[in-house]
């Protein structure tokens, strides 16, 4: 791909250890990351404090906050590391400098982000009408080898349940 070749040329390598944040939410950030190694969560921190995780980043997935890097406002999720990561830093202004360059690159940033609503439209759909074991019985069978890489912590605040209500799922 011409966008992860522009990205892997011209960005900035960075060794995330495990429990490290790439950004805050409320950090303001004008940076896209190509996941080159590792694994990351991005979640939500209500005022109370509660997280709730929005999504998980495995390796060759670009992640960023467009709220941040786009609108120049802040950050509205948070972005940390599950495991060491390997991550090239890259500014979107220059992203969407080089997508009026180049067709290819602008296809693939289309195809990006496409990707990104389904992927959205998929998780709001299963949050809104699933149950908490379709919910989980769906991750299961769509990433078993993630699972195994998750605490039961981190899986409970991705289904949006708590930890002893997944335990009871598992076990039934």
């Amino acid at each position: 791909m011409e966008l992860k070749k522009l990205i892997a040329e011209q960005g900035i390598r960075c060794s995330i250890e495990k429990g490290t944040r790439v950004f805050s939410q409320g950090d303001e950030s004008e940076y896209v990351y190509l996941v080159e190694q590792g694994l990351l969560k991005a979640f939500y921190v209500t005022a109370n404090g509660k997280e709730t995780i929005k999504s998980f980043i495995q390796p060759h997935s670009i992640i960023g906050s467009l709220n941040a890097a786009h609108c120049q406002t802040p950050c509205t999720f948070s972005l940390e590391a599950i495991e060491p990561s390997f991550l090239i830093r890259f500014p979107f202004s220059q992203l969407l400098k080089a997508s009026e360059r180049s067709l290819t690159i602008s296809q693939e940033v289309i195809q990006i982000l496409l990707g990104l609503a389904l992927k959205k439209e998929r998780r709001e759909f299963e949050l809104l009408t699933l149950s908490a074991t379709e919910r989980f019985e769906n991750l299961k069978n769509a990433e078993p080898a993630l699972i195994e890489k998750l605490t039961q912590n981190d899986i409970a605040k991705y289904l949006g349940i708590t930890p002893v209500a997944l335990s009871r799922i598992k076990n039934q």
